[in-house]
């Protein structure tokens, strides 16, 4: 500028620039740290995308953002993998009960694995469509009507009487025994239409998350193995895994703070369309993400 006989004052006041932008250098920060551990935690939670390892690394008290995370998740290539699905119809008709608060309605169905000698592994699993809490997951070779109801039984001592619980037409369901059991308790039992799993899309989806995150990760070698390595996985997804719909609380930190919403904005897509891994933005309470 001072060849050209115009002053740094001068040449910004002409370009209607401040003196430090011109001025400005970028500095690049230090990712060595930030990069392994992230590295530690995809290797971890295999099957998390790059905003619930935002939010596990704001827990351990690093400072970075979204976008940081994002570009150094793709640098190292650690996007999910995306498995095929086969797409549906979507639902078009009767919409979900209205619900404004825990314990109104459960959720339940079954969910089938294998052991390693090839005998079939039945799960119930039951959640609270509110708060998104698993109550409980029953595991056995065989599960019929009189054992639902053992369990439901089970979990209304220890969670209180729901108004309704949610089901599809199942045969275990639709049992005269389990019939008898809500006209007992005096609970509404309310069924899906066939052939419309979204439904009961709180249950369909936590048991996505269940398939995809713990038994198509481990290998049981007997029952035993199976009940205490889920059990594992379901205390921890109510206590420590992030949950999208909750604006990226722990169900049971949702269910602490009474089944609000925190008013802190999580973390967000880095550009408009991008969404490198299966998991889409927190839609609050209304949505059936996870």
């Amino acid at each position: 500028m001072k060849e050209a006989g115009l002053s740094e004052r001068k040449a910004c006041g002409v370009a209607q620039m401040e003196r430090g932008t011109y001025r400005y250098a970028p500095r690049a920060r230090p990712d060595g740290a930030l990069r392994e551990r992230l590295r530690e935690l995809a290797r971890q939670h295999r099957r998390f995308g790059y905003r619930r390892l935002t939010v596990l690394l704001s827990r351990e008290g690093r400072r970075c953002n979204a976008k940081r995370v994002y570009r150094l998740y793709r640098e190292e290539k650690l996007q999910v993998r995306r498995r095929g699905r086969k797409r549906l119809a979507r639902w078009r008709g009767e919409p979900r009960p209205m619900l404004s608060g825990p314990g109104q309605c459960w959720a339940m169905d079954f969910v089938s694995d294998a052991l390693s000698d090839g005998r079939k592994l039945r799960m119930l699993t039951v959640v609270d469509a509110w708060t998104r809490q698993c109550l409980g997951i029953e595991v056995d070779t065989s599960l019929g009507g009189l054992r639902v109801s053992r369990v439901l039984t089970r979990l209304l001592a220890q969670h209180g009487r729901p108004r309704m619980v949610q089901s599809d037409n199942g045969p275990e369901f639709t049992s005269k025994v389990l019939d008898g059991w809500a006209f007992e308790q005096k609970i509404e039992q309310r069924f899906i239409e066939p052939g419309k799993p979204m439904q009961n899309g709180h249950i369909e989806s936590f048991n996505g998350r269940l398939r995809d995150e713990c038994l198509n990760e481990h290998w049981f070698r007997n029952l035993h193995e199976a009940r205490r390595t889920i059990e594992q996985w379901r205390a921890y997804y109510n206590a420590e895994r992030p949950h999208s719909a909750l604006d990226y609380q722990t169900p049971d930190e949702f269910a602490r703070r009474g089944g609000g919403l925190r008013s802190a904005t999580p973390p967000s897509a880095p550009h408009p369309g991008v969404n490198p891994s299966p998991e889409a933005l927190p839609l609050g309470n209304t949505g059936i993400l996870s």
